[in-house]
C-alpha cells in the first residue's frame, strides 16, 4: 500500500471513531476472488487490497474480468463493473468474487445488509443509494436491470439471493445447459430440502445429513416467463402453438421463452412428445410465484 493509501486510511479511520461515520471514499478492507478450475479442489485465490474507491471497485472487476477471460469466459467487462459496484451497498463487506464454469459464472457475494427486495432490485429506478455513494456509482436502480437485460438477451441467467447469515449473493451466468459445475449440487440440496420438508409435514425428524428448512432458490424471470409457468401449472404439458395461444404470444416469441425456461432446468420434454412440462423444481417455482399473487 502506498504512502497516500496508508495516510487516508488513518484520517479515515479517525475521522469514523470521531462522527461514527462511514467514509465511503476509501474502502478499508480485503475482497477476496476466488478461481475454481473444478470443485473437487480448493480455489485459487486472490486478494484485492485496501485502496480509494473508485481504484478498489476498478481493480475488483477487472481482475475478475481478466482471470474469468483466462478460463475461456466471455462475460463482457462492463456487466462484471456494474455487479462490482453493488459491493458499495454492502460497505464492501466480505466481499468474495468466485469465478466457476470456465469463466462464464461468476459469483459475486458479501455480508452487508442484504438486498430488501429482490424483486424491486431488479426494476429500474429502485434504489437504497445514499448520497455520498453516488460519487463512485449511478445510484439511480439501474445496474442490476441493465445487467438482467443482456443476460435475457445471450440466454444467460441471473440469480439473485441471501447469504447465509447477512448479505446478498448474486450469480451471473452464460454457461450452457449441463456445463455449470454446481448443477449437480443444487440439485442435491434441493432434493435434501424436499425431503426434510416432507419429514417435517409428517411429523418424522429429518435425516441429519439435510437441510433443516425446506426453501426455493428462485431464478430471475421476466413477466413473460412467469406467466407461461402459471399457465404450465395450470394446464400441464404444452406445446408452442398453444402455449402461444393461451397467453398471445407468437410462436417465435414462445419458442425462445421456452428455450430459455429449459436451460433454467424449469420446464422439460417428456419422452415421446413435442409438449413441455414442468419439471418438479420448475413446479416449485411456479407455485411460489402463485403464492406470491
Amino acid at each position: 500500500m502506498n504512502d497516500f493509501a496508508n495516510d487516508h486510511r488513518e484520517d479515515a479511520f479517525d475521522r469514523a471513531v470521531k462522527t461514527g461515520e462511514y467514509d465511503y471514499d476509501f474502502v478499508d478492507a480485503v475482497a477476496r476472488i476466488a478461481v475454481y478450475d473444478n470443485l473437487r479442489s480448493a480455489p485459487r485465490m486472490i486478494e484485492i487490497k485496501p485502496a480509494p474507491t473508485n481504484e478498489y471497485i476498478t481493480d475488483i472487476a477487472s481482475q475478475t474480468y481478466t482471470l474469468a477471460r483466462q478460463l475461456g469466459g466471455s462475460i463482457p467487462f462492463s456487466v462484471i463493473q456494474e455487479v462490482s459496484e453493488n459491493f458499495i451497498h454492502a460497505r464492501f463487506t466480505e466481499a468474495v468474487v468466485s469465478i466457476l464454469d470456465n469463466g462464464n459464472t461468476i459469483r459475486f457475494a458479501d455480508q452487508g445488509p442484504g438486498i430488501a427486495s429482490i424483486e424491486k432490485a431488479q426494476l429500474p429506478g429502485f434504489s437504497s443509494a445514499k448520497e455520498p455513494m453516488k460519487k463512485y456509482i449511478r445510484g439511480v436502480g439501474s445496474g442490476l436491470p441493465i445487467v438482467k437485460e443482456y443476460f435475457e438477451g445471450e440466454h444467460g441467467t441471473v440469480l439473485i439471493e441471501d447469504n447465509i447469515g447477512a448479505g446478498a449473493v448474486v450469480t451471473i451466468s452464460l454457461a450452457k445447459e449441463g456445463e455449470s459445475q454446481e448443477s449437480p449440487l443444487r440439485a442435491a440440496v434441493q432434493r435434501d430440502s424436499k425431503a426434510s420438508g416432507n419429514a417435517a409435514a409428517n411429523g418424522q425428524q429429518a435425516p441429519e445429513n439435510t437441510v433443516e428448512e425446506p426453501s426455493v432458490i428462485m431464478p430471475v424471470l421476466n413477466e413473460k416467463e412467469e406467466l407461461f409457468l402459471q399457465q404450465f401449472l395450470v394446464e400441464g404439458p404444452l406445446g408452442v402453438t398453444e402455449m402461444s395461444a393461451y397467453t398471445d404470444t407468437p410462436n417465435s416469441s414462445t419458442h425462445k421463452t421456452m428455450a430459455k425456461l429449459t436451460e433454467l432446468k424449469l420446464i422439460e420434454q417428456p419422452k415421446g412428445t413435442k409438449k413441455r412440462a414442468l419439471t418438479e423444481y420448475g413446479r416449485d417455482v411456479a407455485k411460489r410465484l402463485q403464492e406470491k399473487e
